[in-house]
């Protein structure tokens, strides 16, 4: 099999890996409940979380970093055995995009899916372990002073995308391309997805966290959606 049929075949399985939409299979599998009808109306672990509680929102967590993580391992050590002339560092770039982006746009929901961080998680722990730390340690800092997902999110994305490109400094033309070119897509993807939040976060109305409510929102139900316009109006409608 050639090269060119086997990445895209590896893009295509990591995709549909990515597009798995654990958030609303907990929702409607445990409670009967669909997650984008409560809270943000996003799929991701926050919204879980201050829905449904803690363990579930972690639940949540762990499912999707490990549908980042599992097919950024193993897609390429199939793609190393079966063709000689694929590269193996290309084939994870690619992998771990394509399950970040099903993610965000799975084909399933009409392409409407969760921000990616805790699958972005899992794909990094794997193509940037140095950066993915740092990442992380941006987030728990931040998350600390301010209680802020979506804030401490945003932050942890360009602080892995900074040391990714500290750690690689790469050359145009060198073999750490593909890798550097990743390290700056994942965070613009990131911070893409959280345009409403950035919005709510400039007028001072982004909700802090606690695991199982939010500190500004007493009732799960009451989180700012992140589009309004993609909400179906209730009788209980999210507060703007």
């Amino acid at each position: 099999m050639n090269s060119p049929l086997i990445e895209i075949l590896a893009c295509v399985a990591a995709y549909l890996a990515g597009s798995i939409p654990f958030g609303l299979l907990i929702g409607k599998l445990v409670f009967g409940i669909d997650i984008r009808e409560k809270g943000s109306g996003n799929i991701g672990a926050t919204n879980v979380s201050r829905t449904f509680g803690a363990k579930w929102g972690i639940a949540c967590l762990i499912l999707d970093a490990l549908k980042g993580l599992l097919p950024v391992w193993l897609i390429p050590i199939v793609v190393s055995s079966t063709s000689a002339t694929s590269s193996v560092q290309l084939v994870g770039v690619l992998t771990g995009l394509s399950t970040i982006v099903g993610h965000m746009f799975p084909c399933w929901l009409k392409f409407k899916g969760g921000k990616g961080v805790a699958t972005s998680l899992g794909v990094v722990l794997i193509l940037g372990p140095i950066g993915s730390a740092a990442g992380f340690v941006g987030f728990v800092i931040c998350m600390a002073m301010f209680r802020i997902v979506a804030l401490s999110s945003i932050t942890a994305a360009l602080v892995f995308g900074s040391c990714q490109l500290i750690v690689l400094r790469p050359d145009p033309f060198g073999e750490s391309l593909p890798l550097a070119l990743f390290s700056l897509a994942v965070p613009a993807l990131i911070i893409a997805r959280h345009k409403s939040n950035i919005g709510r976060l400039w007028r001072g109305e982004e909700p802090t966290f606690k695991f199982g409510r939010t500190k500004k929102h007493d009732d799960p139900a009451e989180t700012p959606p992140d589009d309004p316009a993609e909400v179906p109006p209730t009788d209980a409608a999210p507060s703007p």
